[in-house]
Protein backbone atom coordinates (compact mmCIF):
# COMPACT_ATOMS: atom_id res chain seq x y z
CA UNK A 1 0.00 0.00 0.00
CA UNK A 2 1.11 3.63 -0.87
CA UNK A 3 0.73 6.40 1.70
CA UNK A 4 1.67 9.93 1.43
CA UNK A 5 2.87 12.33 4.17
CA UNK A 6 -0.64 13.42 4.83
CA UNK A 7 -1.85 9.87 5.22
CA UNK A 8 -3.62 9.22 2.00
CA UNK A 9 -3.88 6.10 0.28
CA UNK A 10 -2.95 6.02 -3.01
CA UNK A 11 -4.79 3.50 -4.84
CA UNK A 12 -5.41 5.49 -8.30
CA UNK A 13 -3.01 6.26 -11.52
CA UNK A 14 -3.56 7.87 -14.09
CA UNK A 15 -1.08 6.57 -16.71
CA UNK A 16 -0.37 8.83 -19.77
CA UNK A 17 0.68 6.77 -23.19
CA UNK A 18 1.40 9.93 -25.48
CA UNK A 19 1.73 13.37 -25.76
CA UNK A 20 0.26 13.40 -28.78
CA UNK A 21 -3.40 14.16 -29.82
CA UNK A 22 -5.32 14.87 -33.45
CA UNK A 23 -7.49 17.47 -32.39
CA UNK A 24 -6.00 20.94 -31.21
CA UNK A 25 -8.68 21.85 -28.15
CA UNK A 26 -7.38 25.81 -28.12
CA UNK A 27 -7.85 25.64 -24.01
CA UNK A 28 -5.43 22.90 -24.10
CA UNK A 29 -2.63 23.37 -26.61
CA UNK A 30 -1.16 25.33 -29.73
CA UNK A 31 -2.51 24.59 -33.29
CA UNK A 32 1.10 24.31 -34.14
CA UNK A 33 4.50 24.52 -33.21
CA UNK A 34 4.13 21.54 -30.75
CA UNK A 35 7.61 20.14 -28.88
CA UNK A 36 6.26 16.59 -28.86
CA UNK A 37 8.66 13.56 -26.99
CA UNK A 38 10.68 11.77 -29.04
CA UNK A 39 9.82 8.13 -29.50
CA UNK A 40 13.08 7.26 -27.73
CA UNK A 41 11.95 9.01 -24.33
CA UNK A 42 8.22 7.71 -24.53
CA UNK A 43 7.93 4.57 -22.15
CA UNK A 44 7.40 1.10 -24.49
CA UNK A 45 4.05 -0.94 -24.04
CA UNK A 46 6.12 -3.32 -22.57
CA UNK A 47 7.89 -0.91 -19.72
CA UNK A 48 4.13 0.02 -18.96
CA UNK A 49 2.87 -3.45 -18.79
CA UNK A 50 5.97 -4.05 -16.55
CA UNK A 51 5.11 -0.60 -14.72
CA UNK A 52 1.15 -1.26 -13.82
CA UNK A 53 2.23 -4.73 -13.03
CA UNK A 54 4.15 -3.73 -10.33
CA UNK A 55 1.22 -0.21 -9.01
CA UNK A 56 -0.99 -3.58 -8.47
CA UNK A 57 1.26 -4.70 -6.91
CA UNK A 58 1.80 -2.26 -4.47
CA UNK A 59 -1.47 -1.62 -3.68
CA UNK A 60 -2.55 0.50 -6.62
CA UNK A 61 -6.20 -1.20 -7.73
CA UNK A 62 -7.60 1.49 -10.40
CA UNK A 63 -5.36 2.97 -14.01
CA UNK A 64 -6.58 5.49 -15.90
CA UNK A 65 -5.23 4.97 -19.60
CA UNK A 66 -4.70 9.26 -20.73
CA UNK A 67 -3.01 11.30 -23.06
CA UNK A 68 -2.74 13.34 -25.22
CA UNK A 69 -5.09 10.61 -27.46
CA UNK A 70 -4.52 7.42 -25.80
CA UNK A 71 -5.33 5.67 -29.33
CA UNK A 72 -3.31 7.45 -31.30
CA UNK A 73 -0.39 5.18 -29.97
CA UNK A 74 0.47 1.98 -31.56
CA UNK A 75 0.23 -0.93 -29.11
CA UNK A 76 -1.86 0.42 -26.34
CA UNK A 77 -4.31 -2.13 -26.99
CA UNK A 78 -1.92 -4.93 -25.59
CA UNK A 79 -1.85 -2.65 -22.72
CA UNK A 80 -5.19 -2.91 -21.94
CA UNK A 81 -4.97 -6.82 -22.36
CA UNK A 82 -2.47 -6.79 -19.64
CA UNK A 83 -4.19 -4.78 -17.17
CA UNK A 84 -7.50 -7.04 -17.56
CA UNK A 85 -5.03 -9.92 -16.72
CA UNK A 86 -4.44 -8.25 -13.51
CA UNK A 87 -6.58 -9.48 -10.56
CA UNK A 88 -6.18 -7.01 -7.96
CA UNK A 89 -7.24 -4.12 -10.55
CA UNK A 90 -10.50 -3.21 -9.31
CA UNK A 91 -11.16 -0.46 -12.09
CA UNK A 92 -9.75 0.00 -15.72
CA UNK A 93 -10.74 3.02 -17.61
CA UNK A 94 -9.61 5.41 -20.52
CA UNK A 95 -10.00 9.21 -21.60
CA UNK A 96 -10.24 9.80 -25.14
CA UNK A 97 -11.58 12.18 -27.41
CA UNK A 98 -13.39 9.42 -29.01
CA UNK A 99 -12.29 9.82 -32.71
CA UNK A 100 -10.33 6.41 -32.89
CA UNK A 101 -12.22 4.27 -30.23
CA UNK A 102 -14.48 2.98 -32.82
CA UNK A 103 -12.48 -0.18 -33.88
CA UNK A 104 -12.21 -0.96 -30.65
CA UNK A 105 -14.87 -0.81 -28.37
CA UNK A 106 -15.96 -4.23 -28.94
CA UNK A 107 -12.53 -5.59 -27.55
CA UNK A 108 -12.97 -3.29 -24.69
CA UNK A 109 -16.29 -4.67 -23.61
CA UNK A 110 -14.22 -8.60 -23.71
CA UNK A 111 -11.76 -6.97 -21.71
CA UNK A 112 -13.85 -5.73 -18.83
CA UNK A 113 -13.00 -2.04 -19.52
CA UNK A 114 -15.40 -0.50 -16.76
CA UNK A 115 -15.52 3.44 -17.80
CA UNK A 116 -14.86 5.75 -20.99
CA UNK A 117 -14.10 9.47 -20.06
CA UNK A 118 -15.29 11.06 -23.51
CA UNK A 119 -13.89 14.60 -23.54
CA UNK A 120 -16.46 16.39 -25.42
CA UNK A 121 -16.40 20.97 -24.67
CA UNK A 122 -19.56 21.11 -27.53
CA UNK A 123 -22.40 18.79 -28.35
CA UNK A 124 -23.46 21.09 -31.77
CA UNK A 125 -20.86 20.48 -34.39
CA UNK A 126 -19.84 24.62 -34.68
CA UNK A 127 -19.08 25.01 -31.48
CA UNK A 128 -16.71 21.79 -31.75
CA UNK A 129 -14.94 22.41 -34.57
CA UNK A 130 -14.30 25.96 -33.42
CA UNK A 131 -12.91 24.58 -29.92
CA UNK A 132 -11.17 21.55 -31.36
CA UNK A 133 -10.10 23.14 -34.71
CA UNK A 134 -10.92 20.02 -36.18
CA UNK A 135 -14.07 19.09 -38.55
CA UNK A 136 -14.67 15.35 -36.43
CA UNK A 137 -18.07 15.58 -34.91
CA UNK A 138 -19.93 13.26 -36.53
CA UNK A 139 -17.02 10.73 -35.98
CA UNK A 140 -17.07 11.80 -32.14
CA UNK A 141 -20.68 11.75 -31.84
CA UNK A 142 -21.06 8.07 -34.12
CA UNK A 143 -18.59 6.55 -31.62
CA UNK A 144 -20.17 8.22 -28.21
CA UNK A 145 -23.33 6.40 -29.72
CA UNK A 146 -21.26 3.27 -30.20
CA UNK A 147 -20.19 3.46 -26.02
CA UNK A 148 -23.44 3.68 -25.03
CA UNK A 149 -25.09 1.20 -27.13
CA UNK A 150 -21.71 -0.90 -25.13
CA UNK A 151 -23.23 -1.05 -22.09
CA UNK A 152 -19.97 0.82 -21.29
CA UNK A 153 -19.80 3.59 -18.28
CA UNK A 154 -20.00 6.90 -20.55
CA UNK A 155 -19.08 9.97 -18.64
CA UNK A 156 -18.52 13.22 -21.05
CA UNK A 157 -16.32 15.72 -19.67
CA UNK A 158 -16.81 19.03 -21.09
CA UNK A 159 -14.57 22.07 -19.66
CA UNK A 160 -16.69 25.02 -19.23
CA UNK A 161 -15.39 27.78 -21.36
CA UNK A 162 -16.56 31.42 -20.69
CA UNK A 163 -18.15 33.31 -23.74
CA UNK A 164 -17.07 29.81 -26.24
CA UNK A 165 -19.91 26.69 -24.55
CA UNK A 166 -21.84 28.67 -22.78
CA UNK A 167 -24.72 27.98 -25.04
CA UNK A 168 -23.71 24.49 -25.06
CA UNK A 169 -24.25 23.37 -21.22
CA UNK A 170 -28.56 22.98 -21.87
CA UNK A 171 -28.06 21.18 -24.83
CA UNK A 172 -25.44 18.69 -22.89
CA UNK A 173 -28.15 18.39 -20.15
CA UNK A 174 -30.66 17.16 -22.55
CA UNK A 175 -28.10 14.55 -24.09
CA UNK A 176 -27.88 13.28 -20.45
CA UNK A 177 -31.86 13.66 -20.02
CA UNK A 178 -31.84 11.35 -23.18
CA UNK A 179 -29.36 9.07 -22.77
CA UNK A 180 -27.82 6.91 -19.45
CA UNK A 181 -24.63 9.33 -19.49
CA UNK A 182 -22.73 11.73 -16.87
CA UNK A 183 -21.89 14.58 -17.85
CA UNK A 184 -19.74 16.41 -16.24
CA UNK A 185 -18.84 20.32 -16.18
CA UNK A 186 -15.06 20.99 -15.81
CA UNK A 187 -14.07 24.57 -14.43
CA UNK A 188 -11.01 25.81 -16.96
CA UNK A 189 -8.03 25.14 -15.73
CA UNK A 190 -5.03 27.10 -16.66
CA UNK A 191 -2.89 24.18 -18.75
CA UNK A 192 -3.03 25.90 -22.46
CA UNK A 193 0.49 24.94 -23.15
CA UNK A 194 0.47 28.74 -23.84
CA UNK A 195 -2.32 28.85 -26.46
CA UNK A 196 -3.75 31.67 -24.69
CA UNK A 197 -4.35 33.82 -21.62
CA UNK A 198 -5.82 32.20 -18.58
CA UNK A 199 -6.91 35.72 -16.45
CA UNK A 200 -8.58 34.14 -14.06
CA UNK A 201 -11.42 32.00 -13.51
CA UNK A 202 -14.69 33.34 -14.68
CA UNK A 203 -17.30 30.12 -14.42
CA UNK A 204 -16.60 28.76 -11.24
CA UNK A 205 -18.45 25.45 -9.55
CA UNK A 206 -20.92 27.72 -8.10
CA UNK A 207 -21.71 30.14 -11.33
CA UNK A 208 -22.01 26.39 -13.73
CA UNK A 209 -24.79 24.94 -10.98
CA UNK A 210 -26.77 27.88 -10.40
CA UNK A 211 -26.86 28.40 -14.93
CA UNK A 212 -28.23 24.50 -14.65
CA UNK A 213 -30.70 25.39 -11.85
CA UNK A 214 -32.14 28.74 -14.10
CA UNK A 215 -33.73 25.66 -16.15
CA UNK A 216 -33.51 22.33 -14.31
CA UNK A 217 -34.65 23.67 -10.57
CA UNK A 218 -35.29 19.97 -9.08
CA UNK A 219 -31.98 18.33 -8.99
CA UNK A 220 -30.77 15.83 -6.25
CA UNK A 221 -27.42 15.45 -5.01
CA UNK A 222 -25.99 11.94 -5.59
CA UNK A 223 -23.69 10.67 -2.68
CA UNK A 224 -20.28 9.89 -4.00
CA UNK A 225 -16.83 8.24 -2.32
CA UNK A 226 -14.51 10.87 -0.04
CA UNK A 227 -11.78 10.54 -2.89
CA UNK A 228 -14.40 11.39 -5.63
CA UNK A 229 -13.43 14.92 -7.86
CA UNK A 230 -17.15 15.44 -9.14
CA UNK A 231 -20.19 16.70 -6.75
CA UNK A 232 -22.79 14.96 -8.65
CA UNK A 233 -26.42 15.35 -9.03
CA UNK A 234 -29.57 13.26 -10.44
CA UNK A 235 -32.91 14.88 -11.53
CA UNK A 236 -35.92 12.21 -11.82
CA UNK A 237 -37.07 10.92 -14.94
CA UNK A 238 -33.84 11.45 -16.96
CA UNK A 239 -31.86 8.88 -18.01
CA UNK A 240 -28.54 9.52 -16.85
CA UNK A 241 -27.12 12.22 -14.45
CA UNK A 242 -24.85 15.18 -14.54
CA UNK A 243 -21.62 16.57 -12.10
CA UNK A 244 -19.24 19.87 -11.49
CA UNK A 245 -15.21 19.33 -10.93
CA UNK A 246 -13.93 22.24 -9.11
CA UNK A 247 -10.54 21.64 -11.32
CA UNK A 248 -9.45 25.10 -10.55
CA UNK A 249 -11.31 25.69 -7.05
CA UNK A 250 -10.05 22.53 -5.80
CA UNK A 251 -11.94 21.82 -3.48
CA UNK A 252 -11.77 17.95 -3.63
CA UNK A 253 -7.54 18.35 -2.69
CA UNK A 254 -7.73 17.46 0.80
CA UNK A 255 -8.91 13.69 -0.22
CA UNK A 256 -6.60 13.15 -3.57
CA UNK A 257 -6.00 9.77 -3.61
CA UNK A 258 -4.18 9.70 -7.45
CA UNK A 259 -0.49 9.80 -8.82
CA UNK A 260 -0.40 10.86 -12.59
CA UNK A 261 2.43 9.77 -14.99
CA UNK A 262 3.64 10.95 -18.26
CA UNK A 263 4.53 9.11 -21.03
CA UNK A 264 7.99 9.66 -20.65
CA UNK A 265 7.96 8.10 -17.25
CA UNK A 266 7.61 11.61 -15.35
CA UNK A 267 6.09 11.04 -11.96
CA UNK A 268 3.37 14.39 -10.35
CA UNK A 269 1.93 13.53 -7.29
CA UNK A 270 -0.40 17.26 -7.89
CA UNK A 271 -1.60 18.38 -10.86
CA UNK A 272 -0.68 21.83 -9.89
CA UNK A 273 2.58 20.84 -9.22
CA UNK A 274 5.64 20.06 -11.67
CA UNK A 275 6.60 16.37 -12.14
CA UNK A 276 9.36 15.45 -8.82
CA UNK A 277 10.89 11.90 -10.04
CA UNK A 278 11.06 9.98 -13.59
CA UNK A 279 10.81 6.31 -13.66
CA UNK A 280 11.71 5.16 -17.07
CA UNK A 281 15.55 4.86 -16.58
CA UNK A 282 14.82 2.67 -13.26
CA UNK A 283 12.39 0.46 -15.52
CA UNK A 284 14.92 0.10 -18.12
CA UNK A 285 17.62 -0.92 -15.73
CA UNK A 286 15.25 -3.40 -14.32
CA UNK A 287 14.72 -2.27 -11.14
CA UNK A 288 12.85 -4.66 -8.77
CA UNK A 289 9.62 -3.95 -7.23
CA UNK A 290 10.83 -3.24 -3.93
CA UNK A 291 13.02 -0.67 -5.73
CA UNK A 292 10.04 0.92 -7.58
CA UNK A 293 8.59 1.38 -4.06
CA UNK A 294 11.11 2.97 -2.72
CA UNK A 295 11.12 5.43 -5.49
CA UNK A 296 7.73 6.34 -5.03
CA UNK A 297 7.67 6.25 -1.58
CA UNK A 298 10.41 8.97 -1.01
CA UNK A 299 8.20 11.02 -3.62
CA UNK A 300 5.18 10.73 -1.70
CA UNK A 301 6.50 11.15 1.49
CA UNK A 302 7.20 15.01 -0.07
CA UNK A 303 3.86 15.98 -1.72
CA UNK A 304 1.78 18.99 -1.23
CA UNK A 305 -0.90 18.98 0.95
CA UNK A 306 -3.08 20.58 -1.72
CA UNK A 307 -2.94 22.09 -5.63
CA UNK A 308 -2.41 25.54 -3.73
CA UNK A 309 0.23 24.33 -1.73
CA UNK A 310 2.01 22.71 -4.80
CA UNK A 311 1.33 26.14 -7.04
CA UNK A 312 2.98 28.12 -4.38
CA UNK A 313 6.18 25.54 -4.20
CA UNK A 314 6.91 25.18 -8.15
CA UNK A 315 5.53 27.82 -9.48
CA UNK A 316 3.42 28.92 -12.31
CA UNK A 317 1.81 26.47 -13.87
CA UNK A 318 0.34 28.05 -17.14
CA UNK A 319 3.03 27.15 -19.68
CA UNK A 320 2.46 23.36 -19.19
CA UNK A 321 -0.41 21.52 -21.24
CA UNK A 322 -2.76 19.18 -20.30
CA UNK A 323 -1.33 16.62 -23.51
CA UNK A 324 2.03 16.45 -21.53
CA UNK A 325 0.85 16.33 -17.93
CA UNK A 326 -1.33 13.63 -18.70
CA UNK A 327 -4.97 14.76 -18.16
Amino acid sequence: MLIDNHNRVINYVRLAVTDRCNLRCNYCMPESGIAFARRSDLLSIPEMQRLCTVLAELGVDKIRITGGEPFVRKGVMKLFGHLSELDSLREISVTSNATLIGPHIGEMQRMGIKCVNISLDAIQPETFAKITRRDEFDKVYGNLMKLIASGIEVRINCVVLGEQNISEIYPMMEFQEKYPVRVRFLEEMPFNGGSRDFKGLEWNHKKILGHIRERYPDFEKVPAPMTATSVNYRIPGHAGSFGIIPAFSRTFCGSCNRLRITATGDLITCLYGKPVANIREPLRQGASTLEMRGILEEILGQRSKDGFEAQERFGPVTGSSMTSIGG
